[in-house]
């Protein structure tokens, strides 16, 4: 981005006067004082730490103007500020004014599981035929959803933008920022659930991410979840996608390997699409990027490349090598009942010479339900299947109680959620050359530490 600084102070109705610095230009914007670069506006953010306190430490890192909360004390007198009521509610409005001026197309995402992957193949479609920016990691909140929108290019055409939540409103919010071309749910899940009591609610909540939707916006959404079927019927441009015939687009013939799953789908029956991921659940994140890749023309051919060599965000679904030869399927970015059960499931397709081991750590956010959530997993655990199984975390103590009378003791193992070292420890001694080791939990088990034991 480039914007003098004049211009930023009329875009979010600055309360002093900036004239005598007419001539800065700003370059990037900045919450973070240790992440600037030179030309940067400074946003100190009040939270449980007050940015206004690293005022001196963003001047020293290249800043050149920051904004001002009107309600702090010993403002600078000899550095650029621009004063504000609030100074989240003025990134936001600046990221608005500079959507306005780039004026891309908008697709938005949002779904209890799958988000950030989806977000991941819908932009590597549209680059194929368009300047693309997309949501940076999983920047998807209040924050980080203006900060997308700024790190845009001026000759962005379109923007991906993902659209995380975690209470109501929150979706509206950001829907009416960004008012999206095209917003897609890709499923209702219990992540959550802990806030909103039942996946209905969940679905009201999801669903607030077509309340900013341009007049002639298209609803992309799973056509095979009633949930979403039924919140939608009102409007008038949609498209669905899923396993049903009945679906606008849906995906049949799927196959996979350890490492890719294939499949085709009934708008392009002569053409094989390919992703290096496994499960039937990442055939769905895949399925919004041929309906969004379809509603912007991408040919068929570009779309099939572009999925099957999508660049995916770090700590989601991938397969890694430790340090044993042992093959790691890693998700431990986030976690949820349906996406361990569909893990698991992908997990066990391929048959191997060596054993399968699954690491499961708790699934937070579950509220009252996380009992029964926790212990629901059991379904998909069978010795047969997964033939040893870690859990650690105080809910999934619950998990290990279910699966005791099934898994005998040397298969199944429990640990603390300070015992991580342990784990490693026992697992370790356990792997083999050819084995695959499942690890899935949600980010505050951190067992993103057990994989880099495990691989280094």
């Amino acid at each position: 981005m480039k914007m003098s600084l004049t211009e930023v102070a009329r875009a979010v109705s600055a309360q002093n006067d900036i004239s005598e610095y007419e001539d800065i230009d700003i370059t990037s914007v900045a919450f973070d004082s240790r992440e600037l670069t030179d030309g940067a506006l400074f946003v100190p953010l009040v939270s449980q730490n007050d940015g206004h306190d690293y005022i001196q430490s963003s001047i020293d890192n290249g800043a050149v103007a920051t904004f001002w909360q009107k309600d702090h004390e010993n403002a600078p007198t000899d550095f650029p500020i621009i004063v504000v009521d609030n100074t989240l509610e003025a990134l936001q409005r600046l990221s608005q004014y500079y959507l306005a001026k780039i004026n891309p197309k908008v697709v938005a995402i949002t779904g209890s599981n799958g988000k950030t992957t989806t977000k991941d193949m819908v932009a590597s479609v549209l680059s194929t035929q368009f300047n693309v920016t997309k949501t940076h990691a999983n920047f998807n909140n209040e924050i980080g959803v203006p900060m997308t929108i700024l790190d845009m290019e001026p000759n962005t055409e379109v923007l991906v933008v993902e659209m995380g939540m975690d209470r109501p409103g929150q979706l509206d919010f950001l829907s009416h920022l960004v008012e999206p071309d095209v917003a897609a749910i890709t499923m209702i899940g219990e992540a959550h659930i802990e806030f909103f009591g039942t996946r209905d609610k969940i679905a009201d909540a999801k669903m607030e991410i077509v309340n900013g939707l341009k007049e002639d916006g298209i609803f992309v959404y799973n056509g095979d979840e009633p949930l979403l079927a039924s919140r939608s019927e009102s409007l008038p441009f949609k498209r669905t996608f899923g396993l049903a015939e009945d679906d606008d687009f849906y995906a049949y013939d799927i196959a996979g390997t350890e490492v890719q799953t294939t499949f085709k789908v009934n708008k392009y029956s002569d053409v094989e699409f390919k992703i290096p991921m496994i499960g039937e659940y990442n055939v769905n994140n895949a399925l919004v990027a041929i309906t969004i890749g379809d509603l912007y023309r991408i040919r068929e051919e570009n779309i099939q490349k572009a999925l099957l060599n999508v660049n995916l965000t770090n700590n989601r679904t991938e397969w890694i090598e430790g340090s044993k030869h042992e093959m790691i399927l890693s998700d431990v970015y986030n976690s949820n009942p349906t996406a361990v059960k569909e893990v698991v499931n992908a997990f066990t397709q391929e048959k191997i010479d060596g054993r399968k081991i699954a690491v499961l750590g708790d699934m937070l956010e579950l509220g009252d339900q996380s009992i029964e959530l926790h212990e629901s997993l059991a379904e998909v655990l069978d010795p047969k299947e997964v033939q040893s199984v870690y859990l650690i975390g105080p809910d999934m103590k619950y998990l290990y109680d279910k699966l005791s009378s099934v898994y005998p003791s040397e298969n199944l193992f429990y640990f603390k959620a300070d015992q991580l070292d342990d784990l490693y420890d026992q697992l370790n001694a356990e792997i083999y050359e050819g084995d695959q080791v499942l690890l899935k939990a949600s980010h505050g088990i951190h067992l993103e530490r057990l994989l880099d034991k495990l691989t280094n």
